[in-house]
């Protein structure tokens, strides 16, 4: 569910969140709208829908606030990554086939991570983590996203981060799942 309240997150002190948002909210949540540009694979959909809930919750319309958007940085979380869109490249390399395009601009994590911060106007470090997943990988997936939006924050690389956690489902009747989280450091006061 969106949100415009200011709380702590649990999963690593020192940064508070400021706004969630996540796919899917609800039951008619059936498939994430198409995003132009990327073909094949809900990946890329996922991730920027669910940046686009948690930053119209923070900011309204796009863009961001520019005070605030140029050091926001992107951090793209996943433990399977496109599974969609690899499989598709594996099966065209094993059968010699040749690659669209689109194909291989969108095996890339960074390339939607950058989709949202152009579109938003998000000048921060984009960055994409793989973490290792366990049976339910959204919570590791976080945990390492913001991790790395402490360190960038703490580092003075950023003010704020919007982590992005993104996970396609793995057998069939699953759902995929993205969660995305604008968090700051605790240190700061409006």
């Amino acid at each position: 569910m969106s949100s415009r309240t200011t709380s702590p997150t649990h999963a690593v002190p020192g940064l508070v969140e400021l706004a969630r948002g996540s796919w899917p909210e609800s039951p008619a949540d059936a498939e994430p709208p198409q995003l132009a540009g990327f073909v094949l694979s809900s990946f890329s959909p996922l991730v920027a829908e669910a940046a686009r809930r948690c930053l119209t919750a923070a900011y309204g319309q796009p863009p961001a606030d520019p005070a605030r958007g140029a050091r926001t940085a992107v951090i793209i979380s996943s433990c399977s990554g496109d599974a969609t869109t690899a499989a598709a490249v594996a099966r065209a390399v094993a059968a010699g086939q040749r690659l669209g395009p689109l194909l291989f601009f969108q095996a890339v994590p960074n390339a939607v991570a950058g989709y949202v911060a152009a579109r938003w106007e998000l000048g921060g470090p984009v960055v994409s983590l793989s973490p290792d997943g366990g049976a339910d990988p959204v919570p590791e997936s976080l945990a390492e996203g913001l991790s790395a939006a402490s360190l960038l924050i703490r580092d003075g690389d950023a003010d704020e981060a919007l982590v992005i956690v993104a996970e396609q489902a793995t057998d069939d009747g699953g759902r995929d799942r993205a969660l995305a989280v604008l968090v700051r450091s605790s240190d700061i006061t409006e």
